[in-house]
């Protein structure tokens, strides 16, 4: 794994350039403007090293350290400072620095530096705690332990979700359209989210997201593009649409399947020449947006079908990012248990409850042997619930829904509801989409909403796969 280093200073032209030096030397680099932005990357990103310049406004390079050594204590610090007066180096190491360089450097003296940090396999500095007391603590580089499991919002470590950063990466400072395709519940929103905050062009640009599949088409086009006023019954003054509102940024199109033929053009228009008219107006608008699209359909087949166009379809198609299922990254549900509770241990915190420790094994066990049709979104709804009932500090398989208490003995049944079958699994990923969509309509009467509910998709998506597979009531296999 690369070593992440993130270079915080004020000057641009100082960030390109350790920028540049430190990519030719492999490592994977992060630029802030200063002490404010860096603790946000921080807060997203696992940073092995922070190199930061003393003279900063908003946040000096020395209060960040002071912030870094109490919030993210494995990460090691450099200060970096055109004021290179001795008493600032032995604050900055009484702080807990590693080391301290002066303006002007080589770019020799800075890669010297960083590959002495990076092969030391790990140092002792100082942490002060907010009782203002100095302590001794190891530390190591991240990726030394457990790898980067962390990428902005996104978590995993499995091999999967690994490819993914580095793709994110890759694309970072691209204007590439991301077209990007998973089940839902998958976490496609973080992963926008986590394009945009590592493009340091539009990062503090907005971040603009609408689902396409919640609007009516006539009400989705004026939220694209805007509107003026007397276009419509309602329109009662001009309005921006979200490709105005989000100029300089990103915009993510979430259910991209579900947008007419006659929005797809406009749509396309707008990928390949950046200009669109606002509803009912003749004046031509441009916009510098990046577009990510993201779908649980396989738009290659409705392009087969004619329900979506094959040169919008290839116009987004430009970085495809496939994320995987929770069933097929079951490695990772422990670390994703673990973030929930943390984030559910501190809402009981403040609520005076108590903290919840642990998650019993043949409890995890359960959850790991559990195929999540809801996949993460399910996941953090089960943790939350367990959060709500548990009595005690450790979640037991009582705390858990019946749904997944039940999963290694729930059952499919072929034309009756008669049980044929123990249910696992390993025989859960045998059966294709299609007859679990059919075994939840069974299970609901048909009732599509609590079908929706209960595999975790919204109707409009469930509505597109009925029709995908030819499912009706009455139909059967």
């Amino acid at each position: 794994m690369k070593t992440h280093v993130l270079i915080t200073d004020d000057e641009p032209l100082v960030r390109k350039s350790l920028k540049e030096t430190l990519r030719y030397q492999g490592y994977n680099v992060t630029t802030a403007k200063d002490g404010v932005q860096a603790l946000e990357i921080l807060k997203n990103y696992s940073v092995d090293i922070l190199m930061t310049d003393m003279k900063m406004p908003n946040l000096g390079g020395m209060d960040l350290l002071r912030q870094v050594r109490k919030q993210y204590p494995r990460t090691q610090v450099v200060l970096m400072s055109a004021y290179g007066q001795i008493e600032n180096a032995v604050e900055a190491m009484r702080l807990g620095a590693v080391d301290y360089i002066s303006k002007p450097f080589e770019d020799a003296q800075i890669t010297d530096l960083l590959k002495k940090i990076d092969n030391s396999g790990g140092t002792e500095v100082q942490s002060i705690d907010d009782n203002g007391n100095t302590n001794k603590i190891a530390v190591l580089p991240q990726r030394h332990e457990t790898g980067r499991h962390r990428f902005h919002a996104v978590l995993g470590k499995d091999e999967k979700m690994q490819n993914i950063y580095s793709m994110i990466e890759a694309i970072a400072d691209t204007s590439s359209t991301v077209l990007i395709h998973g089940e839902s519940g998958t976490g496609k929103r973080m992963v926008a989210q986590s394009i945009h905050q590592a493009d340091e062009q539009r990062r503090s640009r907005p971040f603009i997201e609408i689902s396409c599949g919640a609007l009516p088409e006539t009400l989705l086009e004026s939220e694209l593009f805007g509107h003026v006023k007397g276009s419509f019954t309602g329109a009662i003054k001009d309005r921006a649409g979200r490709f105005e509102l989000a100029n300089g940024g990103t915009i993510l199109l979430d259910e991209i399947d579900t947008c007419s033929s006659s929005l797809q053009v406009k749509l396309l228009r707008i990928l390949e020449e950046g200009h669109y008219e606002r509803v009912g107006d003749v004046k031509t608008l441009t916009s510098d947006v990046r577009v990510i699209a993201a779908t649980n359909q396989k738009l290659e087949e409705l392009v087969k079908l004619g329900s979506f166009r094959g040169d919008l379809f290839w116009r987004l198609n430009v970085i495809n990012i496939d994320l995987p299922p929770l069933r097929d990254r079951v490695g990772d549900i422990p670390l994703l248990v673990q973030h929930f509770l943390d984030k559910y241990n501190l809402i009981r915190t403040n609520r005076n409850g108590g903290i919840i420790e642990s998650v019993a094994q043949d409890t995890m066990d359960k959850l790991m042997h559990y195929s999540w049709p809801g996949n993460i979104r399910e996941l953090e709804n089960t943790v939350e619930r367990a959060c709500i009932l548990v009595r005690g500090n450790c979640i037991h398989q009582k705390d858990l829904p019946d749904s997944i208490k039940v999963s290694s003995v729930v059952t499919y049944a072929n034309n009756t509801s008669t049980v044929k079958e123990s249910f696992s699994l390993k025989t859960a990923l045998k059966h294709p989409e299609r007859d679990i969509i059919l075994d939840a309509l069974t299970h609901t009467n048909w009732n599509c909403t609590r079908t929706a509910a209960y595999l975790g998709i919204n109707r409009t998506t469930l509505y597109n796969k009925m029709k995908l597979y030819g499912i009706k009531r009455g139909n059967g296999r």
